[in-house]
């Protein structure tokens, strides 16, 4: 099982990547947005903002998330893990049900690109 230090390197390492990012994923990260990011096995949030194609993590609290942010995921921290590091498909472990995403209409196609 992943650790909560593990889960927080890949959200950098995600926040590196979008940061680093050009093009349609700069474009749908440029977003300014509320993030939540609970690790259902963990039972702990990660909660920050997406705020010109970069993720800011502001806070780890534990239990789910303290309040209702804009884009909220839920996934076990090994999910996170493999997902940040290449090893599983968002799209597909959504459709399984490994992952959960929710947010507005619009914010999801915005960041159907991401995907």
């Amino acid at each position: 099982m992943a650790t909560i230090t593990e889960c927080r390197d890949a959200l950098d390492k995600l926040a590196g990547s979008l940061a680093r990012a050009d093009g349609d994923v700069r474009g749908a990260a440029a977003l300014d947005r509320t993030l939540s990011c609970h690790l259902t096995d963990l039972d702990t949030t990660f909660t920050g903002r997406l705020a010109d194609g970069r993720i800011v993590v502001e806070s780890t609290v534990a239990g789910p998330p303290p309040g209702k942010a804009q884009i909220r995921l839920a996934m076990t921290g090994d999910d996170l893990v493999a997902m940040v590091a290449g090893e599983l498909n968002f799209a597909k472990a959504w459709a399984a049900g490994r992952v959960r995403l929710e947010a507005g209409f619009r914010d999801l196609l915005r960041l159907r690109s991401l995907l």
